[in-house]
């Protein structure tokens, strides 16, 4: 009863059909999600009661629509959370499609892991010329959204590579001018990946991510040479992780604003730049055990404390921060769905292991208890606080909120007769035609 009364008086973000906002996508990387589901890790929401299909509850309870999964060429799977090969995405993404939520593909056009200080290339495409290496990305891009396609989990983003800005597969390029880069050799990557999902998935964001997110000037000259050389893309992907690039040291007595500002001046930058670009955090997270151990830039414990409610308070005032910016239309946690190593985890043979190591970046406690893993939250739903007030994942639906409207309504047939459809929301709206968040076409 309690969560059909949710529904009923909290529905999400349903607007008129005269109002006309763009989309604004707010979700997760759910890449861990299957792995946790086979290695019997229940999740508890924030009532304590057990969440039964955890993709279904970002949806349902905390109004989220999009979900991003990465994918490797030919991962080795000897490290757990390197094991998102082709079927793998293909089963979950179309477990996102069928939801009704966005699929956005992060493809890392390498066996492991692609970010600022990894370009690695495939095994298999090692040592081939620029030519040839790019022929190699349009012809796996293509060998992927063809099987996507046909399986019908068409992504509706595509990120062609993982936090590029300095390289990707063996080519290297930096965001200033540096003797040795090879910009026509990394150009035409991104051209073959950009090009191809053009062709085969024309509706789709494209979307290249970096990671110096407040860095005006390396910003600008990354994507201005993109653009400069006809680079096919729509989003510029940011990561923020605020402990390696927040670009202020703040004190006790720092607001939000001033933590914050690096990032929120640079996106308007970029805004002001690029025009025609739209702008999408793609990662972010925020510990609440342990602060990171592994090269942290910036200590912003004197605003946001390493606690559940230090993670609470950081992912509201981004939310509240980043949601008048008019040229920033998707906010994205990563790994929200980390609990622990798994539940049915043997130390001495790894087997059912889910992750090497702890991230505690998640929502989720990972200590479980006899009946599941406990959500991270400030406090107690009563009757004057929401579960918005006490939980982060809850909180984030506020992004669309104040623009596109939340409004109550008392069954799917009034919203059909007062054709509330609005992409993302109660009612998804995907190519004119209306789908619940179950993924019921609605005539």
């Amino acid at each position: 009863m309690r969560k059909l009364l949710f529904i009923l008086t909290a529905v999400f973000a349903i607007a008129s059909a005269q109002a006309q906002d763009p989309i604004r996508y707010v979700g997760g990387d759910i890449s861990m999600l299957p792995l946790y589901e086979q290695h019997n890790s229940p999740y508890k929401d924030v009532y304590g009661s057990n969440i039964s299909n955890l993709l279904t509850w970002f949806i349902n309870d905390c109004g989220w629509n999009t979900f991003r999964v990465r994918i490797f060429v030919n991962p080795a799977k000897t490290d757990p959370s390197v094991s998102q090969d082709l079927p793998y995405v293909k089963a979950l993404g179309k477990r996102i499609k069928d939801a009704g939520a966005y699929f956005m593909l992060d493809f890392h056009y390498s066996d492991t892991w692609v970010d600022a200080g990894n370009i690695q290339a495939p095994a298999a495409w090692k040592g081939k010329s620029d030519a040839v290496m790019a022929d190699s990305v349009a012809a796996y891009t293509r060998r992927v959204l063809e099987t996507l396609n046909e399986a019908g989990a068409t992504p509706d983003l595509v990120q062609v590579g993982n936090e590029i800005m300095y390289g990707l597969c063996d080519i290297r390029v930096h965001p200033y001018d540096k003797d040795g880069d090879n910009w026509d050799g990394y150009i035409g990557l991104l051209q073959a990946g950009c090009n191809t999902v053009r062709e085969l998935c024309p509706n789709a964001q494209i979307i290249i991510h970096t990671d110096r997110p407040c860095n005006k000037e390396y910003d600008n000259y990354y994507y201005g040479k993109l653009v400069q050389n006809n680079v096919d893309f729509d989003v510029i992907g940011l990561s923020y992780y605020p402990f390696w690039h927040a670009d202020y040291r703040p004190t006790v007595a720092s607001t939000a604003q001033q933590t914050l500002y690096p990032l929120t001046s640079a996106i308007k930058y970029l805004g002001t730049q690029f025009p025609d670009k739209r702008v999408q955090i793609v990662e972010t997270a925020y510990n609440f055990q342990y602060w990171p151990s592994e090269g942290v830039n910036y200590d912003t414990r004197p605003r946001w404390e390493c606690s559940v409610a230090g993670q609470y308070q950081y992912v509201k005032d981004l939310v509240d921060l980043l949601k008048p910016l008019t040229n920033l239309d998707g906010i994205n946690y990563w790994f929200p769905e980390e609990a622990g190593n798994g539940d049915d985890t043997n130390w001495s043979t790894s087997q059912g292991t889910v992750l090497w190591t702890w991230q505690n970046r998640g929502f989720w406690n990972e200590n479980k208890s006899s009946t599941g893993h406990a959500i991270n939250k400030t406090g107690a739903v009563t009757a004057g606080k929401t579960p918005a007030d006490v939980c982060a994942p809850y909180y984030m639906r506020n992004f669309y909120q104040n623009s596109q409207g939340i409004e109550a309504v008392n069954s799917e047939e009034t919203m059909r007769s007062r054709k509330m459809l609005k992409d993302g929301r109660f009612i998804i709206e995907r190519n004119g035609e209306a789908y619940t968040f179950s993924g019921q076409k609605i005539q």
